[in-house]
């Protein structure tokens, strides 16, 4: 089975980790050159289900700048990625926004939120 390198982004160390799968279905992994136990947990959530914090603008009315700066409340599902950002695409918000306010809650059923970075 084909060995994956991947580095590790959970501490300031950026171990090089190398992961073989040890199984067909891939659920199951050796995993060399972490330093610390983050790295393990790391590399199999990577593999399993990749996650990422979403970052983007949405519209706003009424505010001095016409783009609200957004995230998504937790990391999100690489693989609802795109359809999280079509949604953006259509949002308006009016002013005033504070940050932490919440934008769209449960994006796609996710229990995940859309809140602002910014206030406005």
């Amino acid at each position: 089975m084909e060995i994956k390198n991947m580095t590790c982004i959970v501490c300031p160390f950026g171990c090089k980790l190398q992961v073989r799968p040890l199984d067909v279905d891939g659920m199951e992994f050796d995993i060399k050159g972490n330093k610390c136990p983050k790295g393990l947990d790391y590399a199999v959530k990577e593999l399993r289900n990749p996650t990422r914090v979403i970052t983007s603008t949405v519209k706003i009315k009424y505010a001095h700048l016409n783009r609200l700066p957004v995230r998504t409340s937790e990391a999100i599902a690489k693989n609802l990625m795109f359809k999280c950002m079509k949604k953006l695409d259509f949002v308006e918000v009016k002013s005033p926004v504070k940050a932490g306010d919440v934008i769209i809650r449960d994006i796609l059923g996710t229990g995940i939120n859309i809140i602002a970075t910014r206030s406005m």
